[in-house]
């Protein structure tokens, strides 16, 4: 087998919402797909000409709980983990919140090193800023 484009899809009910939030945490832009067919309402996130990241169109998309108990729990297959320096990991949790993130669980000792923040997109898909 000779893969040749990986990426991961995320759902959401608001396609362009969620491409754009995705575009600005990863310093990308978003291109839109067609308005019809199989592909309607599609964005694939563009970082330094690659696909990072596809969004594809789900209407009646359920976000997902966290950190969800019993068979809520296996709603959530699959997170990113964002790594930035730690003296840089104030900043960027206030940037993915100013774009409109939401946390679900701050880490419990972000003065440490080697930490995590668990936040939500717009469309409700957990992931993480974590530090070493």
């Amino acid at each position: 087998m000779r893969i040749t484009k990986s990426f991961m899809v995320l759902d959401a009910a608001d396609t362009g919402t969620e491409a754009a939030f995705w575009a600005a945490v990863l310093g990308g832009e978003v291109e839109a797909g067609p308005d019809e067919g199989p592909f309607a309402h599609w964005r694939d996130v563009v970082v330094d000409g690659r696909i990072a990241l596809g969004v594809q169109h789900a209407p009646d998309h359920v976000a997902p709980e966290w950190p969800g108990q019993g068979p809520e729990r296996q709603r959530i297959q699959i997170h990113p983990d964002l790594y930035v320096d730690h003296a840089d990991a104030p900043a960027a949790l206030q940037e993915v919140l100013d774009l409109g993130a939401r946390m679900l669980q701050p880490a419990a000792t972000p003065q440490q090193a080697g930490g995590f923040h668990v936040l939500a997109d717009p469309a409700g898909h957990p992931f993480c800023i974590c530090w070493e």
